[in-house]
């Protein structure tokens, strides 16, 4: 037993010193580092968070070299903006290294790298910028992003006509094949030619080996599972799907009996977008806090009366994501969207499972008030069908006759009936009694 104890006291004071002490990397200080950070699928948020990452992850490495590996289409204005400065920020050089297509965003992250590599069917190019419908972006949009892809060419000493011809249809460069009226795509023997590329090479390696980093050790920066999460969530297609889920399945829960599942979809899926955009790090403290205060403020109007609480709530839950967001478009827009998806949802819950649905019970009357279910608006006199009695007024074609020694308000057929002219009921049609009138006037 004593050794036993003399083993575990052992084993606590020399594995720490085992963790401290044994190198977690597999090179030297005195190795050549060479730090890929791959650059792909849509340039959103939660990349420009891995890319800021990544970086860093390379400075803390002592990385020789950075090689950023492009093959994306493009994407966000703003999240192009944020990794082109984050790689103006660090000292360490960057090349890069354009495997597929460097497109609309992806040209401007290239341009901000101090070199440019391309392989021999790569391209490079049409930036134009659109909105959230895929529609041509207004005049303001385009201006700033002219100036940026004019700003990332200067800053590394090449040509900005080339760059501004892959945003401007009005630039005419023919023998690139962009005449007036279309956008800039440069192929590799191109860029090669108008300085936008440094060299072409077969694959990464090969690059390596020309910029005399052969015997150099290769990191790569890896995506985690939460940034791979926050890049989904941040996606600009998913943000409104989020949002609509969320809005329709609280607005649902509020109206039913305990905590159900529409309750925990709209929880979840609001979850879902402070989540992915914490880790982008978009959202911060601030907005969650007040979102948290919005939901309780909204709660709160249910017991106090006034309407003012609710409306402040609202108010805060939506400038929380506002503040949350990457850009007051996209999550204008995808609140919008979310909006119509609740109310077209609220209308088909209604339409075809209103009756089936607890909810709906407590906040719609779907009974009509029919005589099938008991329901009676007048007593119905049809008894007095046939009943004779005389005019008590004279008839213009409403009055009141005397039947039997009761008062009764009738109408005629559309005639005129003079007072203490005598009357026959033809017809009883609810509270609407229809006298007709006799040859034989009433004798007193």
């Amino acid at each position: 037993m004593k050794k036993v104890r003399v083993l575990l006291f052992l084993s606590f004071i020399i594995l720490p010193l085992l963790v401290v002490f044994i190198p977690n990397k597999g090179y030297s200080a005195a190795d050549q580092v060479v730090y890929v950070i791959p650059v792909e699928e849509t340039v959103e948020i939660g990349l420009a968070a891995f890319i800021d990452r990544s970086i860093t992850e390379a400075e803390d490495k002592g990385a020789d070299l950075i090689i950023m590996e492009i093959d994306t289409f493009g994407g966000d204005v703003k999240a192009s903006k944020m990794i082109g400065k984050r790689m103006h920020q660090t000292d360490i050089p960057i090349v890069a290294f354009v495997a597929n297509n460097a497109a609309s965003a992806g040209s401007f992250i290239a341009l901000n790298a101090d070199k440019i590599y391309m392989t021999d069917d790569a391209n490079m190019g049409a930036t134009m910028v659109i909105d959230g419908e895929g529609n041509a972006a207004d005049d303001k949009t385009v201006s700033y992003w002219k100036s940026a892809m004019r700003g990332a060419a200067e800053n590394t000493g090449r040509d900005p006509i080339y760059a501004l011809a892959m945003v401007d249809k009005e630039i005419d460069l023919p023998k690139y094949g962009a005449k007036k009226g279309d956008l800039l795509t440069l192929t590799a023997d191109q860029a090669l030619e108008v300085g936008y590329a440094e060299g072409i090479v077969k694959d990464r390696a090969a690059l390596i080996n020309e910029l005399g980093y052969e015997d150099a050790y290769v990191d790569y920066a890896k995506v985690s599972v939460a940034e791979n999460i926050a890049r989904f969530l941040t996606h600009p297609v998913v943000i409104p799907i989020l949002l609509s889920i969320g809005s329709l399945g609280l607005v649902v829960e509020l109206y039913s009996p305990g905590f159900g599942i529409p309750g925990i979809m709209g929880l979840s899926s609001l979850f879902l977008f402070f989540y992915g955009h914490t880790v982008a790090g978009l959202a911060g403290k601030e907005s969650i806090i007040l979102f948290i205060i919005g939901v309780v403020l909204i709660l709160l109007e249910f017991v106090l009366p006034g309407g003012i609480i609710g409306l402040i709530g609202l108010g805060a839950i939506l400038t929380s994501f506002f503040l949350a967001g990457s850009s007051i478009w996209i999550i204008g827009l995808s609140l919008l969207i979310a909006l119509i998806v609740t109310i077209i949802g609220i209308i088909i819950l209604v339409k075809v499972f209103g009756k089936r649905l607890h909810v709906f019970k407590k906040i719609i009357l779907f009974d009509s008030t029919s005589t099938d279910s008991g329901y009676v608006s007048n007593k119905n006199r049809t008894e007095l069908i046939g009943l004779q009695g005389y005019a008590m007024t004279t008839l213009r074609p409403a009055g009141t006759v005397v039947i039997n020694d009761e008062r009764i308000d009738v109408v005629t057929e559309g005639g005129y009936i003079e007072r203490d002219q005598k009357i026959e009921v033809i017809k009883v049609e609810g509270s609407r009694i229809v006298v007709r009138e006799l040859p034989t006037k009433h004798i007193k």
